[in-house]
């Protein structure tokens, strides 16, 4: 599905307006359920609602079973194609990802393998958000996922977050307990919305 706060679209229902393309998607970056991926990327996308900056989410939760068949490679089932749309019309990408043995989740590899080549990321940029159980707060994935949209000639926003220990980050109700990572998840939004609007020369801020 695609959702901002208080609004949820199923991307099976989604009709792209004209002006979605000045909207920041965020992707929250494994199939896990109730994951504290997930959670993470409520986080920042509240912080991109307190900027008055149009934006979606993007949870691979929803992806539909069929596109888990090998046939997918060579043609993409129709339910796939709100996803693609999602990433075509997104004026920059929020890829926030867990760490899973050592690198990123083989679900968020495969969404990114089944997008359309080049187009889905040439010359679009896309920020970084990391978290793990360990101390380095997903290090390795966001340098893997930076190699990748690199090769894909996307723009790289520099400023990274990394979140580790997660599991005690996050108090009982979901959120985060520590107003240091919230400043620091404001601050990377607010930079990349800037990041954004000089690349794309245009306004999202409402």
């Amino acid at each position: 599905m695609l959702s901002n706060p208080g609004i949820t679209f199923r991307l099976g229902e989604l009709r792209c307006p004209p002006q979605a393309s000045f909207m920041i998607v965020l992707i929250s970056g494994t199939n896990r359920p109730d994951s504290n991926t997930r959670r993470i990327t409520g986080e920042i996308a509240a912080q991109y609602q307190a900027l008055h900056v149009p934006h979606r989410i993007l949870d691979l939760t929803e992806l539909p079973l069929e596109v888990f068949a090998p046939a997918s490679y060579a043609e993409k089932p129709a339910s796939f194609q709100p996803f693609s749309d999602a990433i075509l019309a997104a004026a920059g990408l929020h890829v926030v990802t867990p760490e899973y043995n050592g690198g990123l989740p083989g679900v968020l590899k495969y969404f990114i393998d089944l997008l359309k080549f080049p187009e889905s990321f040439e010359r679009r940029p896309v920020a970084f958000t990391g978290l793990a159980a360990g101390m380095w707060g997903a290090l390795r994935p966001v340098e893997q996922l930076q190699a990748i949209f690199g090769y894909r000639n996307a723009h790289l926003y520099p400023e990274r977050v990394f979140l580790p220990g997660i599991g005690s980050a996050l108090g009982e109700d979901g959120h985060l307990k520590d107003a240091e990572l919230i400043a620091r998840l404001h601050k990377q939004a607010a930079g990349f919305t800037a990041f954004v609007e000089t690349l794309k020369g245009v306004s999202l801020r409402a």
